[in-house]
């Protein structure tokens, strides 16, 4: 398969398409970024690279970090983790107190805001020094020890978070938060705040295209069964209240976020990360999802 000259056809296709959407604004240091930036970087489990546009760039990868604290808390819970959050789509929006309020404090999924607040806080309860120890989890996967949080970018999600601050107080009062509030929002931030380029990130995914093996490293960030499970719970829960269409349409496994990233998966195939910051009207990234949908149709490579 030449992936260089299908993303080299993508992309001279997608130049003749209006880049609509717009920049995350409600987290005020996204709002900064240029948003005509676009990058495409794709690694096969055989190493090899293809990739063109702003690749190398650096960017908050914001949600897409949670698919990353979420394998972190698997591989030290195990199946204990499902009696706190679910696996189920959601339904409603990624930070929907409602839904929260009516099934007691359980979140559906790990994905949206109140799962990911979740597994933040059993990651505080397992690390003794949760930051290091995640940064350095992320750090391993991308092969790469200058991967960091954006300040900026935490402080900037710090000064916003009321919602998320509810939601955290919510299933506090539900019982299914064990840790101060504080601490577990200031590490929620910090995640989501992880700067990566398209590049690194396309690398950091690669377990979930290798059965749970680095293949920097031949060595195992989680089992075969684990693998499978996150990358269906990615491929269900992946894209907030557009995981039905993504799975539609381009039939990955895969993980956006609101600073205009997407990464996605083919088991035993490849790993491919975009970066483009419009996002449309459901929060993903406009060109990012047409990347991807225009991929799989022109290679046949979705996992049905």
């Amino acid at each position: 398969m030449d992936y260089q000259k299908i993303l080299n056809e993508i992309d001279a296709e997608l130049k003749q398409t209006p880049n609509s959407g717009q920049v995350a604004s409600y987290i005020p240091e996204l709002s900064t970024v240029d948003p005509n930036k676009f990058g495409i970087h794709l690694i096969t489990t055989k190493n090899q690279h293809h990739g063109l546009g702003d690749s190398n760039e650096r960017f908050s990868i914001q949600s897409i970090a949670k698919a990353l604290s979420l394998t972190l808390a698997f591989s030290l819970e195990k199946d204990q983790l499902w009696h706190r959050v679910g696996v189920e789509p959601s339904g409603t929006a990624f930070n929907s107190l409602v839904q929260l309020e009516v099934e007691k404090g359980i979140p559906r999924n790990p994905l949206i805001n109140a799962g990911a607040l979740v597994i933040s806080d059993v990651l505080v309860s397992r690390l003794s020094d949760p930051k290091k120890e995640f940064l350095e989890f992320v750090r391993s996967l991308a092969g790469n020890p200058a991967i960091d949080y954006g300040s900026k970018v935490s402080a900037s999600e710090r000064v916003t978070g009321y919602r998320n601050a509810a939601l955290v107080n919510l299933m506090k009062a539900f019982g299914n938060i064990n840790n101060d509030i504080e601490e577990v929002l200031d590490f929620y931030f910090h995640l989501c705040s992880v700067e990566m380029t398209c590049q690194e990130l396309a690398q950091t995914f690669l377990y979930l295209a290798s059965n749970g093996i680095n293949p920097l490293t031949q060595k195992a960030v989680i089992s075969s069964s684990k693998s499978k499970r996150i990358n269906a719970i990615l491929l269900l829960c992946g894209f907030y209240d557009e995981a039905g269409e993504f799975a539609f349409k381009v039939g990955l496994p895969g993980k956006s976020g609101v600073g205009g990233g997407i990464v996605a998966i083919h088991p035993n195939q490849f790993s491919i990360a975009t970066w483009s910051p419009k996002l449309n009207s459901k929060g993903n990234s406009f060109k990012g999802m047409k990347v991807l949908e225009l991929l799989t149709t022109k290679t046949e490579s979705s996992i049905f």
